[in-house]
C-alpha cells in the first residue's frame, strides 16, 4: 500500500504538485511521479479486474509506451486490440501479453498505418464489421521525422499521424465506441508547451523544417482540438482526453532524440510511468473529466507561454483545415 507523505495538508500537497509541473523538469522526470504518489489526494488505482470482458484498442503497440499501455490493460482484464504497421512485430508483443497475463486471447493484432488515410479507413471498416464495442480508444502511435515527410496523401507526416488519423479513425469507429461509453485517450507530449496551433502553416510547407518542432506543432493540434472534439463526440456517449506521459525512456526516444535521452538517461521514467496515467484514464471509475490534458493523474493547464495561447477563431481555423482534409462536416 503507498504511503502518503506524513502530515502534509492537502493544500500544500497541491502547491508542490503545481511547482513540479511549472518547473518542468522535476515534474517530467521520474522523480516527479515518484513524490506525487506520495502526497495526499493521489488518485487511486485502477480496480484489480475493472477492464474484464472490455476491449480497448492502441495504436503504436510494437513498442514503447504503446507496448506498456497494452501489457497494463490486459492486466487489468481488457482484451487489447494491437493496431500496427507491422503485423510480424504486432503478433510477437501479443504473445508477449498472453504469456504476462495468463490468457490466450487477450490481444488482437490489427495492421493500419495511422498517417494513412485510406488505410485507416480500411482498418476501422473491419474492425466496425467485428462489432466488439471498444470502452478505449488510445491514439498512441507517433513519430519524429528527421526531415519533411509526406503521407500517401499529401499531408505532412506528423500532421496526418498524430492529428488527421485519430481523428478520421474515431469518427468511424464511433458506432462501437458508443456501446460502451467508450473513452478516446490521445497520447501527447509535454514538448507542445513549446509550439503555438500552427493556424497559418500546419502542413509545415514554409521555413527550415525541423522534426522536433513539427512533432511538437502536431502535438499542440491535439490538445487545442480538445474542447472541440469533446462537443462532437459527447452526443454519443464518448468522452475524449489527452495525456501526456512526462520523459519516459523509450526506444523512440533513443531513435529520434539520442543526445536529450543519454544527458537525462539517470531521471527518465520507465516506460510503465510514462503510460501510467494513460491507463489510469482509461480505467478508471468514474470517468476523468472529458476534454482536459492529464499528467500524472491530474488535470494539467494546455498553455504556460503567453506565446502558446489559442484564441478561439484559431481553434476554429485550425479544425476547419482538419475537418476539411477529412472530409468531414465541421
Amino acid at each position: 500500500m503507498r504511503e502518503n507523505a506524513p502530515g502534509l495538508p492537502r493544500a500544500a500537497a497541491r502547491l508542490l504538485d503545481t511547482a513540479l509541473d511549472r518547473t518542468v523538469a522535476p515534474g517530467f522526470t521520474a522523480l516527479g511521479l515518484a513524490v506525487r504518489r506520495r502526497l495526499p489526494g493521489w488518485p487511486a488505482d485502477p480496480a484489480v479486474g475493472g477492464l474484464a470482458g472490455r476491449h480497448v484498442a492502441v495504436t503504436g503497440a510494437t513498442s514503447g509506451l504503446g507496448r506498456r499501455t497494452a501489457l497494463d490493460l490486459a492486466a487489468l482484464g481488457a482484451t487489447v486490440h494491437l493496431v500496427v504497421r507491422d503485423t510480424e512485430r504486432g503478433e510477437r508483443v501479443a504473445a508477449q501479453v498472453a504469456a504476462a497475463v495468463g490468457r490466450p486471447d487477450a490481444a488482437r493484432v490489427w495492421r493500419c498505418d495511422v498517417s494513412d488515410l485510406d488505410s485507416v479507413r480500411t482498418f476501422a471498416g473491419r474492425f466496425a464489421a467485428a462489432d466488439l464495442p471498444l470502452r478505449g480508444l488510445v491514439h498512441n502511435a507517433g513519430a519524429l521525422p528527421a526531415e519533411r515527410t509526406e503521407s500517401p496523401q499529401g499531408h505532412e507526416l506528423t500532421l496526418a499521424l498524430h492529428v488527421l488519423g485519430p481523428v478520421l479513425m474515431t469518427e468511424l469507429l464511433l458506432p462501437v465506441l458508443e456501446q460502451d461509453a467508450g473513452r478516446v485517450v490521445l497520447v501527447t507530449s509535454g514538448g507542445m508547451y513549446t509550439q503555438p496551433l500552427p493556424v497559418d502553416d500546419p502542413e509545415y510547407t514554409t521555413g527550415t523544417y525541423s522534426g522536433s518542432v513539427a512533432y511538437a506543432r502536431s502535438k499542440r493540434g491535439q490538445v487545442e482540438l480538445l474542447p472541440v472534439l469533446t462537443e462532437r463526440w459527447a452526443p454519443r456517449g464518448v468522452t475524449v482526453h489527452a495525456t501526456h506521459p512526462g520523459w519516459a525512456r523509450t526506444p523512440g526516444l533513443d531513435a529520434s532524440l539520442p543526445t536529450f535521452s543519454k544527458a537525462l538517461r539517470p531521471v527518465l521514467r520507465s516506460d510503465a510511468a510514462g503510460s501510467d496515467t494513460t491507463v489510469w484514464t482509461v480505467a478508471t471509475e468514474p470517468a476523468p473529466e472529458p476534454g482536459r490534458l492529464w499528467h500524472d493523474r491530474r488535470p494539467r493547464p494546455t498553455s504556460v507561454l503567453p506565446s502558446t495561447r489559442t484564441t478561439r477563431s484559431d481553434r476554429v481555423r485550425y479544425w476547419t483545415g482538419v475537418a476539411g482534409a477529412l472530409d468531414l462536416r465541421p
